[in-house]
């Protein structure tokens, strides 16, 4: 039986804010929608005094409407499951709650073919920005991605990578490079002469360039760098490369860097389940400085990239007017470990 004294309370409308606000309908969407033209600071106080009161949401198509955009950042990742992607989804999430957005995140699993289908996608929801965190590729795969920025940017939105890239895209930049060559020129250092280096396939950016950028350094420091291997990003591709070369014969006090954490991870528990140490044996070192590298044991060194603040500059880049395109890459640690002890 129903209770006759309980009352229904229905969502508060715009129109609702309108008439609490005491103010015309225009001017309380162009407050609550974000409009880009100008309202009265006093019409504004009173219209998000009014919305407050009574529990207004704004509604995100009608923000679109206002706007052109809606209060939605996108970002695209290769892989939700890497800590990588997970930590610099959290400093991009931070950034826009800060700047009262909303991040949906799309999924690329390091697919040229698939980034584009998304983007084209994303384009019909009119996210206020595109930020793109998948590792770049030079395929001639990725050349469709161009024209689908550019009507992205077209329709109002705006697109930020994370590293160099061509053209008038705002870019978030981080030198694996150096960071790489920072490694290699220590790991030399710390008396070792050979490695082998896990990477991913040839023509993913981040993967050549850290490729490259190890080499140079641990040449430089007196090392010979003996095999490139390539695999792919994942934990199981570090773990089923490391098994194909200790089952070739890898040599005690060789040096195994893998392309990131994950894959460096990978190897070490090929080590571990071939019988041979870690550390005094097989040395491992990795790139990215995720939370799991500094828990395991032997710690795994590697190469800190502050990923939180990476995602959270991104962020800024989307929603800053006056963003420094030329501002400084963040700043690379390299973290030695137990992974890497120094050899005699």
């Amino acid at each position: 039986m129903s209770d006759p004294t309980r009352t229904t309370r229905t969502a508060a409308t715009l129109h609702d804010v309108a008439r609490e606000a005491g103010v015309s309908l225009a001017t309380a969407s162009r407050v609550l929608n974000g409009s880009t033209r100008k309202v009265a600071e006093s019409y504004r106080e009173r219209v998000q005094a009014a919305a407050d009161k009574l529990g207004y949401t704004a509604n995100l198509s009608a923000q679109a409407t206002a706007r052109g955009t809606a209060a939605i950042v996108a970002l695209l990742v290769a892989d939700i499951a890497d800590p990588y992607f997970g930590q610099l989804a959290s400093g991009v999430a931070r950034g826009a709650d800060e700047a009262g957005l909303v991040v949906t995140i799309a999924i690329t699993e390091r697919d040229p073919q698939r980034e584009v289908r998304l983007v084209r996608a994303l384009r019909g929801q009119r996210p206020r920005g595109l930020i793109l965190a998948a590792s770049r590729t030079d395929e001639n795969d990725a050349a469709g991605l161009a024209p689908e920025l550019e009507a992205f940017a077209a329709n109002g939105g705006r697109v930020v990578a994370l590293g160099r890239v061509a053209g008038d895209i705002r870019s978030v930049p981080l030198d694996n490079h150096a960071g790489a060559a920072a490694l290699g020129a220590r790991l030399a250092g710390l008396g070792y002469r050979d490695a082998v280096i896990v990477g991913a396939a040839e023509g993913i950016r981040t993967s050549d360039d850290r490729i490259a950028g190890f080499a140079a350094g641990f040449g430089g420091g007196g090392g010979t760098v003996r095999e490139i291997v390539r695999g792919g990003f994942t934990r199981d591709a570090g773990y089923e490369t490391g098994v194909r070369l200790l089952e070739d014969g890898l040599a005690e006090g060789t040096l195994v860097f893998g392309i990131s954490d994950v894959v460096a991870i990978g190897i070490m528990s090929a080590v571990r389940d071939a019988g041979r140490s870690i550390g005094d044996d097989i040395a491992v070192a990795g790139f990215d400085d995720i939370a799991t590298g500094r828990d395991i044991r032997p710690g795994l060194t590697t190469v800190r990239v502050p990923l939180e603040e990476l995602g959270h500059r991104a962020l800024r880049a989307v929603v800053d007017e006056d963003w420094d395109a030329d501002q400084a890459p963040l700043p690379l640690e390299v973290i030695v470990r137990g992974s890497t002890p120094p050899r005699s």
